[in-house]
């Protein structure tokens, strides 16, 4: 594995720890982009990685990803992401979590992290035993927390308001993922009358959608493709790609997927092609403002006022790349940019982990 110094998506990153105590089933790393706002915020994301060299270009590009969204959603915090490798054998879940949160403790603030994919609030229990700098946590009365992918819904869900620029009653939203956000975006936009085609692997989530939206059932594989008013990518990465670009039959493009991107220049595809794109981590923010507000142990009431926020800034984004005919990716990683006080210019990169060796 080459240094991470080296690696193609290192990006003047802070730190990049090693997780590596393979007796109790801990692999991975904790990668900090920047802490120019606040400490490093981001969550810990559990999966299946071929190499730790995998891993570590999955760490680099989504710890400088939640700079560049924490920036943009106005919060006093900087960037940073724990990805840990799934290594596939029965390793102890108490063990594993205590470990990676003695490892959170010896940052000693630096970064504070919550749950992510392949993790749950169960887990983060374990970690808060450890060492306080953990969010994600069981909500207790009146105070924020708890599981954040409503508040993720909530913001893509105001979002796509703000890029369709009317009521959604009657509009026809293709929607690709129906998991903890997914699901919950397609609730919010049955009750706001909206019409839904949704897609996802799971036959049995496609069927819920089906009996309880009316939605419409379209193949993974096609649901971009899907005539509508806005596509909505709420699953992996990297759905935004040439081939896929030049297949979109929506005006719109606004959903809560990390790094739907495959490169920068799938923006100015889009843009070539009169597609309006709002940029995924100003759009899906909402999550990490909720994170926040729990750990400062603020009132479950300020979160809604923050998330709402999310439409006025992509208003706010989408105009001035109206105006200045750029690509609003291109746009927002400049903001996000000067707000960390880095100015020289680097694309938030795609999300598609490539080994390097």
């Amino acid at each position: 594995m080459i240094p991470a110094t080296k690696h193609p998506e290192f990006d003047d990153h802070e730190d990049v720890v090693l997780l590596d105590d393979p007796g109790k089933g801990l692999a991975g790393f904790i990668v900090i982009h920047s802490t120019a706002l606040g400490p490093a915020v981001g969550g810990c994301r559990r999966a299946r990685y071929h190499t730790l060299s995998e891993a570590l270009a999955d760490a680099l590009r989504l710890s400088q990803g939640m700079s560049y969204k924490n920036a943009m959603a106005g919060l006093a915090a900087g960037g940073g992401k724990a990805v840990l490798c799934d290594l596939g054998l029965q390793f102890s879940r108490e063990a594993v979590w205590t470990a990676f949160g003695q490892r959170l403790e010896n940052l000693r603030g630096r970064y504070i992290t919550a749950e992510d994919v392949g993790t749950a609030v169960a887990d983060m229990q374990i970690v808060a035993r450890r060492t306080r700098f953990v969010a994600g946590l069981p909500s207790r009365l009146g105070k924020a927390g708890g599981d954040p992918s409503p508040w993720t819904a909530l913001g893509v869900f105001v979002a796509l308001q703000a890029c369709l620029e009317r009521p959604l009653a009657g509009a026809r939203v293709a929607v690709q993922g129906l998991g903890a956000v997914g699901f919950k975006l397609c609730e919010r936009l049955h009750r706001a009358g909206a019409r839904l085609v949704v897609a996802d692997i799971d036959s049995q989530l496609t069927a819920r959608a089906r009996l309880e939206f009316n939605a419409e059932i379209a193949a993974i594989e096609r649901i971009h493709s899907v005539s509508a008013d806005a596509f909505s990518p709420n699953a992996l990465g990297a759905v935004l790609n040439p081939a896929s670009i030049a297949e979109i039959d929506a005006p719109i493009v606004c959903g809560g997927a990390n790094n739907q991107l495959s490169s920068p220049r799938s923006g100015e595809l889009l843009l070539k092609r009169g597609v309006t794109y709002a940029p995924d981590y100003v759009v899906n923010a909402g999550g990490i403002i909720n994170v926040m507000a729990e750990f400062h142990c603020e009132a479950a009431s300020v979160v809604e006022a923050r998330v709402l926020a999310i439409g006025d800034r992509v208003s706010e984004l989408l105009a001035r790349a109206r105006t200045e005919r750029r690509p609003p990716n291109e746009v927002a990683d400049e903001m996000a940019r000067s707000l960390l006080g880095r100015s020289r210019s680097r694309a938030h990169p795609g999300s598609v982990a490539q080994e390097v060796v």
